[in-house]
């Protein structure tokens, strides 16, 4: 697939990284191609990927991963341009930036979620919840003890959601449709607790 990674830090970083090594087209999205840190992330993908700015980036692709701060998404739609027709993976927790986000909890929730949002403010984008509810230091091998995470996985078109879950399973989930968009509410919240019980575990869905 082609794919445009809007936020180069942990989380896009490590995900645009993984996905290049498994064959995919990975472009990250960014300000300024020649900043010293995505010099430095190219460099680790071996070639694999590439650079752009933020409209060129996803305009050439089909499937866009926003993994920026939740203070910095919108902006940052508003820099890729028209998203519409396109797979939008949403990674974002709309967490506080200070050190005290755990204690203030999420800015979004009950009825609606970032998911949701950043659907109105990407008019027209095919929107999936992803990749929230696990740290970046598990996301390229999510395997414990022999057992694969499960990745949730939420949206409301059922094409972009089986080509969300191809890129969950190429790093290793055990990635399961938990159902429409709305459910980012759920899902959102169980990031906090990812976070208060401790970053470096998984959830595991077991079924009887």
């Amino acid at each position: 697939m082609k794919i445009a990674v809007i936020g180069a830090g942990n989380v896009g970083g490590t995900l645009g990284t993984a996905w290049a090594g498994k064959g995919h087209q990975v472009v990250f999205a960014v300000r300024n191609v020649n900043d010293e840190k995505v010099k430095k992330l190219l460099s680790e993908t071996k070639g694999k990927a590439t650079a752009a700015s933020i409209p060129d980036a996803a305009a050439k692709s089909d499937v866009v991963l926003l993994a920026t701060p939740w203070q910095g998404a919108r902006e940052a739609l508003q820099s890729a341009g028209n998203l519409a027709g396109k797979v939008l993976i949403d990674a974002v927790n709309p967490l506080e930036s200070s050190e005290a986000f755990l204690e203030k909890g999420l800015l979004v929730g009950h009825d609606t979620s970032a998911g949701e949002q950043i659907g109105q403010w990407a008019k027209g984008a095919k929107v999936v919840k992803a990749f929230n509810t696990i740290g970046s230091m598990n996301m390229a091998n999510p395997k414990f003890g022999g057992q694969s995470a499960t990745m949730f996985i939420c949206g409301d078109d059922p094409d972009a959601k089986k080509a969300v879950k191809q890129l969950s399973d190429d790093l290793g989930f055990e990635t399961v449709d938990a159902g429409q968009l709305k459910i980012a509410r759920l899902l959102e919240p169980m990031a906090m607790l990812w976070m208060k019980a401790g970053l470096n575990f998984g959830f595991k869905m077991i079924r009887k």
